[in-house]
């Protein structure tokens, strides 16, 4: 595991991008003419679980470097189940992490993850880069079709595996626009399409968060019998609002959550 965050964050950055390449074309559209920093509010990583690529085996990554657990989440309907963690230096990126509950799952689908996972080496997941290590196996595309018509979450997981499904864009820290709806005009004016699952925008001030997200990349995968160009991975935005104490909420909003959760989804492209 990682002994240096910001070699952590950098690679997972690194990797994002190579299936992900209108993040460094949106950091150039949000920078500003002087190229401002952009800050990022949180990555997010899926897994699947069971052993041993658990949340909580993902989450160690983390907690070896600082942090401490925060909020859990429930989406009963994508049958997914959350938790995020952030550091004590309020400066670093939050992490939120989503596994599949396989077991409340098809027995084929159950069938096809638990193939997958049991070619995972354990000693893999506690390897330097394992969080942007990638699929650790080989499937056919109609293997990856039959995950799809079930769970969006588990085909993408067969696609790609372990990397960053996104990063996040504070808008809290942007100099150029103080509003999500101004951010989501930029986007769209620059031709990049939103997810408008729930509304462009998800969330409102009174939850004490905003999110939008532009719809995944979409990015050739290498399946056992042929190349297919399939969603990737996407770009989120998220404005912060203080709480009664005057404190920006540090949490996540799970109605929000869910259809973030769907920029991956290659319906209606």
């Amino acid at each position: 595991m990682h002994s240096d965050r910001h070699t952590l964050f950098q690679k997972l950055w690194e990797h994002y991008l190579t299936v992900t390449p209108s993040a460094q074309d949106i950091h150039r559209l949000l920078g500003g003419t002087q190229g401002q920093a952009i800050v990022n509010d949180h990555i997010a990583l899926r897994t699947f679980n069971l052993d041993p690529v658990r949340l909580d085996r993902l989450a160690e990554h983390f907690r070896v470097l600082g942090y401490q657990r925060g909020g859990e989440y429930h989406f009963d309907a994508k049958k997914l189940y959350a938790r995020h963690y952030e550091h004590p230096d309020p400066t670093a990126p939050k992490v939120f992490i989503s596994e599949l509950l396989v077991d409340q799952c098809s027995p084929t689908l159950q069938a096809i993850v638990g193939d997958l996972v049991a070619q995972v080496d354990p000693a893999a997941v506690d390897a330097d880069d394992f969080l942007y290590s990638g699929a650790h196996w080989s499937i056919d595309e109609a293997t990856y079709r039959t995950l799809l018509e079930e769970s969006e979450y588990a085909a993408w997981m067969a696609a790609w595996g372990w990397r960053p499904n996104h990063f996040t864009v504070s808008v809290n820290a942007l100099e150029q626009y103080t509003t999500l709806a101004s951010v989501n005009e930029a986007l769209k004016d620059a031709g990049y399409r939103l997810n408008d699952s729930g509304g462009e925008i998800k969330g409102s001030p009174e939850v004490l968060l905003e999110q939008s997200s532009t719809l995944a990349d979409e990015a050739d995968v290498r399946f056992r019998d042929r190349t297919a160009r399939i969603p990737s991975c996407f770009y989120e935005f998220a404005k912060r609002y203080p709480d009664k104490d005057g404190k920006l909420y540090g949490g996540f909003v799970p109605a929000s959550a869910d259809k973030i959760f769907e920029s991956t989804h290659a319906a209606g492209r």
